[in-house]
């Protein structure tokens, strides 16, 4: 049983593939992605073997109970602390105390004809993350109270860099080909600002080098509607075509030629890390995670794992052409109600 709950963002640092295998369809390698919605996702299975490899090689300290630890610091000849949060590498003796939800898809940048980039979003994301966010504290409240915009109309904050003003004298923005008469309403353009500046002051790091992040989501988030969001996902992702030279004539080899598909450079997801006790019997094999009660220990698997986290992971493939650079940003629970 799952008794703390730590949500966190991934901020794309660098196009994104996590792929989903060969298929037959126009893309070779497409992204993973949910089957009754076709929104981008990453597994859950594979975003926690990414996490723990990325702790395990960058073996930060953490402190815990004053006491101060690496992730791979032996606690007897059997046990080190990254088996006990993530699970054993070899074998079956006990299962880790940590798991993760699929990466579910927040926010996602399309190209705009003014302000050059604009993030957007839908009712059903928003619903979704609410949801969510639920699960992880009584104390979130986040009372969006969300509207479907019309065919081919749009929420935006009144004040984004992204407006375009129409022959009409209407507000408008563009994104890729299509153009969107954006909803000016009192009550409504209050609900999108409020949204905007949630996100903006909780997706990003904290600290300087974020602000222009922070002030452009603030300002040029785009709330669209379901089905125009799933367009969008589905057919604005990078496409890139690879090819293999055969190093004796210089040319591509026979059958070498293939495409990925990538989540772009700037799409915003989010996971929830869920932690239960140290699943291993004995006390003496718990070291500083050992707590008085099971909800303790979670909470000191939760703490450790926020320490252990680098800044910058590595999420599925490409590595070596530098691809899939992922940044982490725990969402602040201080001063939120915990269950």
């Amino acid at each position: 049983m799952f008794l703390k709950f730590q949500p966190f963002f991934i901020i794309g640092e660098s196009p994104i593939h996590a792929g989903s295998g060969s298929e037959v369809g126009i893309v070779d390698l497409p992204t993973q992605r949910e089957r009754h919605t076709n929104f981008p996702k990453i597994e859950g299975s594979g975003l926690k073997g990414c996490i723990r490899e990325a702790v395990k090689s960058s073996n930060k300290e953490v402190e815990i109970n004053s006491q101060k630890i690496r992730p791979q610091d032996k606690i007897n000849q059997k046990e080190n602390y990254l088996s006990l949060v993530f699970g054993p590498e070899d074998g079956d003796k006990h299962a880790g105390a940590t798991s993760f939800t699929d990466a579910k898809i927040l926010l996602f940048p399309v190209k705009s004809l003014k302000g050059v980039f604009a993030w957007i979003t839908c009712p059903m994301v928003l619903n979704r993350f609410i949801e969510d966010m639920k699960i992880v504290s009584k104390g979130i409240d986040l009372n969006w109270q969300i509207k479907k915009p019309d065919q081919g109309k749009a929420f935006v904050p009144p004040s984004s860099d992204i407006l375009i003003d129409n022959d009409n004298n209407n507000k408008v923005v563009v994104l890729e080909e299509y153009t969107y008469e954006v909803i000016e309403n009192e009550g409504t353009s209050k609900i999108v600002e409020e949204i905007a500046k949630w996100f903006s002051e909780n997706i990003f790091p904290s600290g300087d080098v974020y602000n222009y992040w922070k002030e452009k989501l603030a300002k040029d988030l785009v709330i669209l509607r379901d089905d125009e969001f799933k367009n969008f996902v589905s057919t604005s992702t990078e496409v890139i075509t690879r090819t293999k030279i055969d190093p004796e004539t210089g040319t591509v080899q026979s059958g070498a030629l293939w495409t990925e598909e990538y989540l772009p450079q700037d799409t915003i997801l989010y996971s929830i890390a869920m932690a239960s006790a140290i699943r291993v019997k004995e006390d003496n094999e718990k070291g500083v995670l050992k707590g008085n009660t099971a909800e303790e220990e979670a909470k000191k698997v939760i703490d450790f794992l926020s320490q252990a986290m680098p800044e910058t992971i590595q999420i599925g493939g490409n590595q070596t052409i530098g691809k899939g650079l992922g940044r982490i940003n725990f969402f602040n629970m201080e001063g939120k109600n915990e269950k």
